[in-house]
């Protein structure tokens, strides 16, 4: 029987199932029914059986078929490690909750048949289910660390991952060598039951635990993230010439402008290699007002990368640079990132320039976007700006003793930042050219704010390592003028790039960010009232204006950080899209990512497009192409997007938990961050975050008031609350979980 006979025969016995006149039978019935010879029995009983696993069909012990009066679904099962889970039903956002008793074996994201129970379910809460049948596993190896039993010939591998509260046993020659403590890759041979313990094989050892980058590397490999990049790749990135010859290169391609006269800077971090972004600015006032001309350049690196290489093939696998505490993965190779590609100082470089006019308002009057040559003056640092801008509010000098476009020398190499770290500020031309910046800056800041832009501003976690990659440090990364004047030069790039291609209806990738769920706006609108702050939603409406009201409202305030992130979190996550549907958070009609082409693949992507668009080769052939793999790129580059994203958050918080374990029975400051039955949460003042349990708070017996987003004390009433300062000493911090433990200290 072919499979498209299969699946109309399926239908045509669904359909006589879900009929009001059918009556429950047995085999030997529904055979007679449909007039099924002997010879097709077998055929029919395939049919049913996979009616049963799609959860459209049920028996009873006697065997008669039924309609399911539990609804049956399939996804793939999400384990706590606590023994309960979760199940993500398939092509919808329902979950079910599966209690320990009906988890029946599923390990970490299988895919599960459920039977739901139907019914009224509590206001908020998951309908519950049973796993009746596995259908697959997901997971064939995972990483955990190595705990020999007293015997050495056998031992038990604990996951890293908090997910699978199951060790795996490894037995006899199977260990490999493995020595206590060692992080190691396990095969799983057998996936045990729930009166069976999982089995499995060493594959490979990473290192051992004490050492930091073993952690890391485990991490690395977890979410299968390869550092080393395929021969054929780094055969092509070897072939690419580190030397630009900008003269020749403009005898052979006179369509890119030359740029290189134009007084041109990177703003970067100190330790950042991959440039990928430049500016140039300059300001002119007469009787038609003032107007801002911008310079935005953007390494070229399609020049580099051409569409199906074996260096565009890993790329889109990658999709993204990963940044970690003590190593950067990139997208492409060094050489190429860090070298022919980057906009280092003193040196030509390929660029897409969008070149930008815009007045006093910050509305665009005029824009050209051009393949162009540049020559990078300074390489600047977020320190040295900052340093310049703050010494100008210091003095009260406001002067500008020109409009930023004077040249300065091309030093041969490209600047250490390190060792002529306030020559900058000591050139007036750097100075002006700063200065203007930031008036720039400012306006486009401000047409932002009007338009109903949301900008969270809470501090990120800066980890600092020793040379040997521990912590020596962890303190909040504070955003300041310096850093936001690149983020609001790029942010005006990528919209203008993405309503250019918009207009001209060019196939292109966006990045979206679709509106809030209304579940959600309403979930944070009643935790803020416990601060005293409202939320104004008419229905389904909601307008971005309102998150910014209550950003502004906040700033300042104890409870800023900590409702900013609850604000963030009650948003849907931004994503890549062939279409163009707006982006809430930004409350612009177009957006894309254009300004990192080194670190982010649909940069790369779209650059091809411009430049073929620019060319006049984007004909109907190419337009088709691009039509036909656009939705694929982007849902790749989402999805590689969230794995470099989940991949740094748990490096950071095995640093963090390394760092807390040199600090058991210290006393910190802290905020109540979050609750639930299990205990309270405890952000510290240096972003590291830790749970107190229900069963430390030994003064009294807490219930959890969940309307009320609290802890009530049952004997004497005392409360903890959402924002609440407490004082807490440390108790617990384990590196292999990735938690930290406190115990309350004292309350203020």
């Amino acid at each position: 029987m072919t499979a498209e006979l299969f699946k109309h025969r399926k239908n045509i016995i669904r359909e006589m199932i879900q009929d009001e006149k059918y009556v429950p039978m047995r085999f030997r019935d529904m055979c007679f029914v449909l007039g099924v010879s002997g010879d097709e029995r077998d055929e029919l009983k395939e049919i049913l059986d996979s009616l049963i696993e799609d959860g459209l069909l049920d028996m009873t012990a006697r065997g008669k078929y039924i309609r399911p009066e539990n609804r049956n679904v399939t996804g793939f099962f999400s384990g706590s490690g606590r023994g309960f889970g979760f199940v993500r039903v398939d092509q919808s956002e329902e979950e079910i909750f599966i209690p320990p008793v009906y988890v029946n074996g599923a390990f970490h994201k299988d895919r599960v048949l459920v039977r739901v129970k139907q019914g009224p379910e509590s206001a908020g809460k998951n309908p519950e289910g049973m796993v009746v049948k596995i259908l697959g596993h997901e997971i064939s190896t995972l990483i955990g660390t190595w705990l020999p039993a007293d015997s050495g010939r056998q031992g038990l591998v604990v996951p890293d991952d908090p997910h699978i509260g199951r060790e795996i046993s490894v037995r006899g020659k199977r260990i490999k060598g493995a020595g206590a403590g060692d992080k190691v890759i396990v095969k799983l041979l057998d996936y045990g039951s729930d009166a069976k313990i999982p089995e499995g094989e060493i594959t490979e050892i990473l290192g051992n635990i004490n050492d930091p980058r073993t952690d890391v590397t485990s991490v690395l490999r977890a979410f299968e993230i390869e550092e080393a990049f395929p021969k054929a790749a780094m055969r092509e990135a070897a072939a690419i010439s580190a030397h630009v010859d900008g003269d020749r290169i403009l005898e052979d391609h006179p369509e890119r402008q030359d740029f290189r006269q134009l007084l041109t800077v990177t703003i970067d971090g100190e330790d950042a290699r991959d440039l990928d972004d430049a500016i140039s600015i300059s300001k002119v006032e007469d009787e038609n007002g003032i107007r801002y001309h911008l310079g935005v350049h953007i390494a070229d690196v399609s020049e580099y990368v051409r569409e199906g290489s074996a260096l565009d093939r890993e790329a889109l696998n990658r999709g993204t640079s990963v940044y970690l505490a003590d190593r950067v993965v990139p997208m492409l190779p060094r050489s190429l990132s860090n070298g022919i590609c980057s906009l280092n100082a003193g040196t030509d470089r390929l660029a897409l320039s969008c070149m930008i006019s815009f007045d006093g308002e910050g509305n665009v009057q005029d824009y050209v976007i051009t393949e162009s040559l540049i020559r990078v003056d300074r390489r600047l640092s977020y320190h040295q700006v900052q340093k310049i801008l703050d010494e100008r509010f210091e003095t009260g000098d406001y002067s500008v003793s020109g409009e930023g476009d004077d040249r300065c020398g091309h030093p041969e190499e490209p600047l250490d930042v390190d060792k002529r770290e306030w020559e900058a500020g000591e050139d007036p031309s750097i100075r002006d050219m700063c200065f203007l910046m930031a008036e720039a800056a400012g306006v486009l800041k401000e047409k932002r704010r009007r338009r109903g832009s949301i900008d969270f501003d809470f501090p990120e976690s800066k980890i600092i390592l020793d040379d040997r990659g521990y912590v020596r440090e962890i303190r909040p990364y504070e955003r300041n003028t310096a850093t936001d004047i690149i983020e609001d030069f790029m942010l005006l790039a990528n919209e203008t790039v993405a309503e250019d291609a918009w207009w001209q209806e060019i196939p292109f990738l966006y990045r979206i960010h679709e509106d809030p769920d209304p579940r959600r706006i309403t979930e944070l609108g009643n935790l803020i009232k416990g601060f005293g702050y409202n939320l104004k939603a008419a229905g389904d409406h909601f307008h971005p204006k309102e998150i910014q009201k209550l950003l502004f409202s906040l700033e300042g305030q104890a409870e800023e950080a900590l409702i900013s992130r609850f604000a963030l979190r009650s948003m849907k996550k931004a994503r890549y899209s062939a279409g163009s549907t707006g982006h809430f958070g930004l409350s612009a009609k177009y957006y894309t990512h254009f300004t990192s082409p080194i670190r982010r693949y649909p940069d790369l992507q779209i650059h091809r497009i411009i430049k073929e668009n620019l060319r006049g080769e984007l004909g109907e052939k190419r337009i088709s192409h691009y039509h036909e793999i656009l939705s694929e790129v982007a849902s790749v580059s989402s999805s590689r997007e969230r794995r470099a994203q989940e991949a740094e958050r748990e490096v950071d918080k095995l640093k963090k938990a390394e760092y807390m374990s040199r600090h058991i029975g210290d006393t910190f400051d802290g905020v109540i961050s979050g609750l639930n039955s299990r205990g309270l949460f405890v952000e510290l003042e240096n972003t590291v975050e830790g749970m107190i349990a229900m069963t430390d708070l030994a003064d009294d017996y807490y219930i959890y008031d969940e309307s009320g987003c609290r802890l009530v004390g049952e004997e004497h009433g005392r409360e903890y609350v959402l924002g609440q300062k407490i004082r807490v000493t440390v108790v617990r911090a384990d590196k292999i979980t990735k938690t930290v433990d406190f115990v309350l200290s004292d309350a203020f």
